[in-house]
C-alpha cells in the first residue's frame, strides 16, 4: 500500500525573477519571494510575497536576503556582522509583511493565549506612529473623503497615495519626496489602509496630486456640503483672504510665479498666491491659485467670482480690501458686506458704549450707529486685547523718537559740537521724517542762546493727536449693511475674520504650505491643495473636539496623537518556534480622551499574532 507524503515545506525562501506582460503588451520582469511545499504527491512553489517590478536589491543579495528573513521569522533579530544595512532594511519589511499576512486578529475582550516563552528573548521592532493617522482616517470618513474619491475613478493603489499625501501633509509637513519616506519608515499609516508604502514610489504620489488637482471642485463641493450636514453651518457667511508662498528658486516654468508683497519678508523668492472662501466656522468653501503679484483691492471682482461665492453672502473683509470703490461694488452685485472701515479718524462715546465678553474673557465695548440714508450702520469698538498691543505698539514708537531727541540734545553741550540753530532743526526734521509715526504727536522746541544763532538744548512735549492710535489705543470702527443685527451680533460676526486670519496661520506654520520645490506649474498648485485638504481634517477634527469640550491648536493635539505607536513585540516559544505579536501601545488618558470624544478604537489595527 502506497502512503501519501505529509504535506509541508521542504526547502526555504528564495526570490525568482519572471518575465511578464502588461496590458499593452510591454514585457518586464516581476520578482517574487517563494518557497517549496509539499501537497500531497506533488512539490509545489507558493508565492509568500509578491516584491514587485521595481525590487531594487542586487541578485547577488538574493540568498542572504532569504536567509535574514528567516531569521527574523524565527525570532532571531540580532544583527549579523555580514548582513549589508540594505539587506537587513528590507528583510525587516518583508518578516513584517509575512508575520501580518499570516496572523490571525484577535479579540480585544479574548481571555488570552497561554503559552511558555523565553523573557528574555524579547524583542521589539518597526515601530510606527498611528495616532494621528487614526484621527485623520476617522476625518476622511466623517466627510466621506475616501469614498468620494473612489467614485472619481481613483483606484486602489492612486486612492492609497491620496490618502498618504493628505494625511502626511497634517501629521508630517513636508515635500511629496519627503512625504513618502515618512510613510516608507516612520508611519503605520500603510497597515491601516492595508497599503504598502515601502515599495511605493514617489512617482505615485506626484500622480496623486496630480489626481486631487484635477477633481479639486467637485471635492471642494463635496467636503463643504458634508461639513455643513455634519456641523450646521451657516450657509450666508463668506469670508475672503489672500495669503501668499513662496519658492525655493527660479520657478522660471512657473506661468503664475512673480515677485510680490511677501507676507513672509521673501521678497527675493517667486511667489503664488492662494486665496480661499470659507465659512464661519473656517471650513473651506473654494480655493483657487493665483499669481504671486496678485493685489487685494484691485481684484476682489475676480476673486469672490473665482471662488464661487454665492449672491448674497455676506463678505466679511479687513480693512485692507475693503475700499470705499470696493464696497460699492459689493453693494451693486448684490452682496451684504461687514469689513473694517477705513476711516482715518477713531471716536468712541463711552456713555453710549455697552459691554460684551469676547471667547478668551475680554471685555469689548460697542457703539452702534445708523447712517443718515439707513443704508448702512457703524460698529465702534474698544477691545482690551487690542489697545495692550496697540499701546505697546505706540510707546516703543514713543521710545525711539524721545530717545533720538534726547540724544540730539544732549549733543550740544559736547566740544566742538554743531550748534546753529538752523542745523540743528533740520536735524530735528530728518529725526521726525525717520520716526514718522510718532513724531505727529509732539512738540518739539529748539532753545537757543541770546543771539538766537545757537542752539542750546532741544525739548520736546507729548501731545497724543485726537483720534488717533496713540490718543485711542484698542478702538477701532466696522461698517456693516446688515442695519437690523445688534452690537453684539455684528462684532462676534466680525470676528470669524481672526479665525480666517488662524487658517493662514495653521496652514502656514501647521500644515507646510510653504516653500515649495516644484517646478511645473500643476505640481505646485496641488502642493498648496494638499494642505487645504489636510487643514479641512484638522477643522473636521477640532470641531468634533469642541464639541466634546475638547479644545487645542492642532500641533497640541499631533503632538499627544503623536505618542501613540505600533510595534511588533517577537518572543522565542518553548517549543521552539517564535512568536510575534503586533499591537499598538497603550492610549494614554489625553490621548484616550481625544479617542473617546471621536469614537476612535484606542488600540488601531488591533492585536495581530504569528507563531512561526
Amino acid at each position: 500500500m502506497r502512503r501519501t507524503p505529509a504535506a509541508g515545506i521542504i526547502g526555504p525562501m528564495f526570490v525568482r525573477r519572471t518575465r511578464t506582460r502588461a496590458t499593452d503588451g510591454a514585457e518586464y520582469h516581476t520578482h517574487r519571494l517563494v518557497r517549496s511545499e509539499r501537497d500531497g504527491d506533488r512539490v509545489r512553489q507558493r508565492t509568500l510575497l509578491n516584491l514587485g517590478r521595481h525590487f531594487a536589491l542586487a541578485r547577488e543579495h538574493w540568498p542572504l536576503l532569504c536567509q535574514r528573513t528567516e531569521e527574523l521569522l524565527a525570532g532571531q533579530a540580532g544583527l549579523p556582522m555580514d548582513c549589508p544595512p540594505e539587506v537587513e532594511a528590507e528583510a525587516q519589511r518583508i518578516a513584517a509583511q509575512l508575520a501580518g499576512r499570516g496572523a490571525a486578529t484577535v479579540a480585544a475582550d479574548s481571555q488570552g493565549d497561554l503559552r511558555r516563552v523565553d523573557v528574555d528573548s524579547l524583542e521589539l521592532a518597526r515601530a510606527r506612529s498611528v495616532g494621528v493617522e487614526s484621527a485623520a482616517l476617522w476625518a476622511m470618513d466623517q466627510l466621506r473623503l475616501r469614498e468620494l474619491l473612489a467614485e472619481l475613478g481613483l483606484g486602489p493603489g492612486l486612492l492609497a497615495a491620496a490618502v498618504g499625501n493628505v494625511v502626511g501633509r497634517m501629521a508630517h509637513p513636508a515635500s511629496e519626496r519627503e512625504t513618502r519616506r515618512w510613510l516608507a519608515q516612520r508611519s503605520g499609516l500603510g497597515e491601516l489602509l492595508g497599503a504598502d508604502f515601502e515599495t511605493m514610489g514617489s512617482m505615485r504620489l506626484y500622480r496623486a496630486s496630480d489626481a486631487l488637482l484635477a477633481h479639486r471642485d467637485a471635492v471642494e463641493d463635496r467636503l463643504f456640503e458634508r461639513a455643513s450636514g455634519l456641523f450646521g453651518l451657516a450657509p450666508t457667511v463668506t469670508l475672503y483672504d489672500l495669503t501668499n508662498t513662496f519658492f525655493e528658486g527660479a520657478a522660471a516654468a512657473m506661468p503664475k510665479a512673480a515677485r510680490g508683497r511677501s507676507k513672509e519678508k521673501r521678497g527675493d523668492c517667486p511667489l503664488l498666491t492662494l486665496g480661499l472662501a470659507l465659512d464661519a466656522s473656517g471650513f473651506v468653501r473654494r480655493s483657487r491659485v493665483f499669481a504671486g503679484n496678485v493685489v487685494e483691492n484691485a481684484t476682489l471682482a475676480e476673486m469672490l467670482q473665482s471662488l464661487d461665492a454665492p449672491q448674497g453672502a455676506l463678505v466679511v473683509m479687513d480693512r485692507g480690501v475693503a475700499t470705499d470703490d470696493r464696497v460699492s461694488w459689493l453693494r451693486r452685485e448684490g452682496y451684504r458686506h461687514l469689513v473694517v472701515s477705513r476711516e482715518a479718524r477713531r471716536a468712541l462715546d463711552d456713555a453710549k458704549a455697552v459691554s460684551i465678553q469676547s471667547k478668551s474673557g475680554e471685555t469689548v465695548r460697542l457703539v452702534r450707529e445708523l447712517s443718515d440714508d439707513g443704508l448702512e450702520v457703524r460698529l465702534r469698538c474698544h477691545s482690551e486685547a487690542r489697545e495692550r498691543k496697540e499701546r505697546g505698539i505706540a510707546e516703543r514708537f514713543a521710545r525711539r523718537f524721545e530717545k533720538a531727541i534726547d540724544e540730539l540734545s544732549a549733543g550740544l553741550s559736547r566740544p566742538r559740537a554743531r550748534r546753529k540753530t538752523e542745523r540743528v532743526w533740520e536735524r530735528v526734521g530728518r529725526i521726525k521724517e525717520k520716526n514718522s509715526r510718532a513724531a505727529r504727536h509732539y512738540d518739539v522746541q529748539v532753545a537757543a542762546d541770546e543771539s538766537g544763532e545757537k542752539a542750546t538744548a532741544v525739548t520736546w512735549t507729548r501731545r497724543p493727536d485726537a483720534g488717533s492710535m496713540a490718543a485711542l489705543p484698542g478702538v477701532y470702527c466696522l461698517r456693516s449693511s446688515e442695519t437690523e443685527w445688534d452690537e453684539e451680533t455684528l462684532w462676534r460676526t466680525y470676528a470669524t475674520l481672526t479665525d480666517v486670519e488662524a487658517v493662514f496661520r495653521s496652514l502656514k506654520s501647521e500644515l507646510g504650505l510653504r516653500p515649495i520645490y516644484h517646478r511645473k506649474q500643476a505640481r505646485a498648485e496641488g502642493h498648496l491643495f494638499i494642505a487645504v485638504l489636510a487643514y479641512q481634517l484638522v477643522q473636521a477634527i477640532r470641531a468634533a473636539l469642541r464639541e466634546k469640550g475638547v479644545d487645542g491648536s492642532w500641533n497640541t493635539l499631533r503632538d499627544v496623537l503623536e505618542g501613540q505607536q505600533r510595534v511588533t513585540a517577537t518572543f522565542r516559544c518553548a517549543d521552539g518556534r517564535a512568536l510575534h505579536v503586533r499591537k499598538a501601545t497603550r492610549a494614554e488618558p489625553a490621548l484616550r480622551e481625544i479617542y473617546d470624544a471621536l469614537g476612535i478604537d484606542p488600540l488601531p489595527g488591533g492585536t495581530r499574532k504569528t507563531v512561526v
